[in-house]
């Protein structure tokens, strides 16, 4: 087990005061209202991930059985393009990436108590210069995360709502997951479960959204 994070990953606890914290969940709500809340599958199995999820950006990440990981620019249950991503959301980014381009989707993760995500790397965008911002809400949940390689030793840290993981530079492609939810923990959502927004750049500053796959 590792003691500290890997370089390139910053964890800022507290990083954003209730207030900010409160109108980020209105700001969800209406991202949900126009693109509702689904649930993804795993490539070629079908299996359903334990989160719900959705986005708002130019592009979104989805996946299922037949298609896999990818980003697209409508959802894909409705069909309807993905809301813009707030004005919030983008001075967060520009408060914490410590990057020249500016996002181009935010996911959208919730999880109820018994959610977990399995280590994985966020490797389907074409540019990896620019990191992803991970913002909490809701209920704590133990992050766990680790090198380049599956195998490599990990580490965990319990994060609580407001707390900002900014996965960048030399750990841009580590492996990350979070292990547990800590139902209870906070009283910012009308019940438990955890809200995860995770803000990314995916293509690089130079192409445009027509550009791809």
């Amino acid at each position: 087990m590792k003691s500290q994070l890997p370089p390139g990953i910053r964890h800022l606890p507290g990083h954003l005061e209730k207030a900010r914290q409160e109108a980020l969940v209105e700001i969800v709500r209406a991202i949900v209202a126009e693109a509702p809340l689904y649930t993804p599958a795993m490539p070629g199995t079908g299996k359903e991930m334990s989160v719900r999820m959705t986005n708002c950006g130019t592009l979104g990440w989805v996946t299922d059985k037949e298609r896999g990981y990818r980003y697209q620019s409508t959802h894909p249950v409705t069909g309807r393009p993905w809301p813009a991503i707030p004005a919030l959301l983008l001075d967060i980014w520009r408060e914490t990436a410590e990057s020249d381009v500016e996002p181009e989707a935010c996911l959208v993760n919730h999880y109820d108590p018994a959610a977990r995500m399995g280590l994985h790397q966020d490797r389907d965008e074409s540019e990896f210069s620019a990191p992803v911002v991970s913002i909490s809400l809701g209920d704590d949940c133990l992050f766990r995360v680790g090198g380049l390689k599956r195998a490599d030793p990990t580490m965990s840290v319990r994060l609580a709502s407001g707390d900002v993981v900014v996965i960048g530079g030399e750990g841009r492609l580590a492996f990350h997951g979070v292990d547990r939810i800590y139902p209870g923990t906070s009283m910012l959502l009308r019940r438990e479960g955890r809200i995860n927004l995770t803000l990314r750049r995916v293509n690089p500053a130079n192409k445009t959204l027509a550009e791809t796959p």
